[in-house]
């Protein structure tokens, strides 16, 4: 009877820890690889050109890149995680059709993400589908804003919008495949707000407010060490 009660416990135990191995544990360093898509909920105030109002805003469309994010543990159910990526490329257009008589497209803008989030996993020990919530700040940075050849031509130059400082939220989820592997799915929101500054044959312009504002959707595979 003894050996039976012992051998129940010992068997339990060892369920016990099967379980536990699908869940993440604090000093696991998560490192995650896949697409990244910002899709911007956009808008603008107007273009304006030496003060007057050009009566047009901007739209900025969506882009994919290759999706870097880093995390570590610092407990079994909340961990810090950075998200990177290769730069996003947005064309940049006109809120209403070509009323300059140059195209749509105004411009396109180069920006890097950086965001830092703080997650907390609801982390069900025996189920290998781990969800997750979190909150963050962002820092987005452009460079390389640029003009298209006709609207170059016809007198817009030196493009530059501010760099963004803003707060960010997200909801995920890990599923562990097998071993140390996992694929992840994520939906973000990033609070990016900027301002732009050109000039128009040698004319000051400007775009007082523009709202990016996007949903950031990612698909990766990620390692556990």
């Amino acid at each position: 009877m003894k050996k039976s009660i012992l051998s129940a416990c010992i068997c339990a135990s060892l369920g016990l820890l099967s379980f536990s191995a699908l869940a993440h544990q604090a000093g696991d360093i998560l490192v995650r690889v896949g697409l990244t898509t910002v899709a911007p909920d956009d808008s603008s105030s107007n273009i304006e050109v030496g003060g007057a109002d050009l009566g047009v805003g901007l739209s900025v469309d969506n882009n994919t890149q290759l999706g870097l994010n880093f995390a570590y543990f610092l407990t079994d159910n909340i961990n810090v995680e950075v998200l990177a990526a290769t730069p996003f490329s947005h064309d940049v257009n006109f809120s209403v059709s070509d009323p300059l008589g140059t195209g749509d497209k105004l411009a396109e803008v180069k920006h890097l993400p950086p965001t830092v989030t703080v997650n907390y996993y609801f982390n069900d020990a025996s189920s290998a589908f781990q969800p997750y919530i979190g909150a963050g700040i962002n820092y987005t940075i452009f460079f390389d804003e640029q003009f298209t050849s006709a609207n170059d031509n016809a007198g817009l130059a030196d493009l530059s919008l501010d760099n963004s400082f803003g707060l960010s939220a997200q909801v995920g989820a890990d599923y562990k495949l097998e071993d140390n592997w996992y694929v992840n799915a994520s939906v973000r929101w990033i609070d990016i707000d900027t301002e732009a500054s050109f000039n128009l044959n040698g004319t000051a312009g400007k775009v007082n407010d523009i709202t990016i504002d996007p949903w950031v959707y990612s698909i990766t595979l990620g390692y556990t060490f």
